[in-house]
């Protein structure tokens, strides 16, 4: 499909949502742009698109087709949706477009954290969507970005390749052949829980939040957060953190990257230990850590993506203290039960699912119980 003839709606207006509607607007995308609240998008509507500067320093302007808190008008007839919001809000999206989705649209999480894309789809079939549409998710996000003003955003750097799998796996390929021209970064995964369990932020993000928790009140963010919250310390934890998600991985059947292997791949950063990788990422050069602990690496990444792992890991026997430290420092921080409020084997409808049933649901899409003889003990 040439450039001009695709239309694209992007869901969420935050760093990355802005960031990407900019970057395909200014490519000559036609480009819908949602966000719940509008007075958050009126400056975008305003001047009629955002201001992004690229990787090299190049600033241009992309124009936005349609910006909007409308989401009737948002998905009305558009092929492809990216979903970019904190994964706290892919259940509020799914309800709120489960009455407008219609046959043959594709929807993607931009990233769909640990179990994004069970969970969407869960809720979809439960406020009665019957559309026939594809659900998907990507490993990461593509880029690293940040919102610099009310229309304006900084795309620092590009990943090199972005694994992507759909809810089932027999769909991916109908994704990645939309998407090819679009981002040519988007790669096959075997299925949703590869993405889900190469969920990299679930390593990087709460930890560095937690373990740096005195120097951003202090700071309010003013340090590279990447760069110089990386200690030989709490590089250690994040390897510990890294260890046991590699491990559930394996219990699910799933070969998963390790944190290093991962660094080399999405940016070419080479190290003997973690620590000696990210120092060496030139994509992290340059972005500031959180302003505050009220932040999504925390509210976000804590219930969305080490709560679904832990709660895998102990369902088939994984020991994850580790994990469960960082949930728990999370919960006393904010008082907050992040357990209760995250995204639990309920939510992701995987409630008694054997191993078995739960690779041929994400394989096939058939989540029909199996025959009793064929389930494993979990």
């Amino acid at each position: 499909m040439p450039v001009g003839e695709l239309e694209i709606t992007i869901i969420g207006a935050g760093h990355g949502g802005k960031t990407m509607a900019a970057d395909l607007a200014a490519r000559g995308y036609a480009v819908r742009l949602y966000n719940r609240t509008y007075e958050h998008v009126a400056a975008i509507a305003l001047r009629g698109g955002v201001e992004i500067t690229l990787e090299d320093g190049e600033q241009v302007f992309g124009a936005i087709k349609l910006v909007t808190s409308d989401i009737e008008r948002a998905l009305d007839g558009v092929p492809l949706i990216m979903v970019i919001v904190p994964a706290s809000g892919h259940r509020d999206i799914a309800r709120a477009a489960a009455p407008y989705l219609q046959d043959g649209q594709i929807v993607v999480l931009n990233p769909g954290r640990t179990g994004g894309a069970l969970e969407f789809y869960h809720t979809l079939r439960q406020e009665g969507c019957t559309a026939d549409v594809i659900v998907a998710e990507t490993e990461t996000f593509l880029f690293a970005s940040r919102s610099t003003g009310p229309a304006q955003a900084h795309l620092f750097r590009r990943k090199n390749t972005v694994p992507l799998a759909a809810l089932p796996a027999t769909s991916t390929q109908a994704v990645l052949d939309l998407l090819q021209e679009v981002y040519p970064q988007f790669i096959a995964a075997p299925n949703v829980l590869y993405t889900s369990l190469n969920n990299m932020g679930a390593v990087f993000h709460p930890a560095l939040t937690l373990l740096n928790a005195g120097w951003i009140e202090a700071t309010g963010g003013d340090f590279e957060f990447y760069v110089d919250g990386v200690t030989p310390s709490t590089a250690h934890m994040l390897e510990r953190l890294d260890r046991e998600r590699v491990t559930i991985a394996a219990a699910l059947g799933v070969r998963a990257q390790t944190a290093i292997d991962w660094l080399a791949r999405a940016y070419s950063a080479q190290g003997d230990n973690l620590y000696d990788a990210m120092h060496d990422n030139p994509g992290y050069k340059g972005i500031r850590a959180p302003q505050t602990l009220r932040h999504r690496y925390i509210f976000e990444d804590v219930p969305f993506s080490l709560v679904p792992m832990a709660e895998l890991g102990k369902r088939f026997g994984v020991e994850v203290w580790g994990i469960e430290a960082m949930i728990q420092l999370a919960c006393v921080l904010h008082g907050t039960d992040y357990r209760h409020r995250g995204r639990t084997l309920e939510r992701m409808g995987l409630v008694g699912y054997s191993l078995p049933e739960i690779t041929r649901l994400v394989e096939t899409g058939c989540a029909e119980p199996m025959p009793l003889e064929a389930n494993d003990k979990p």
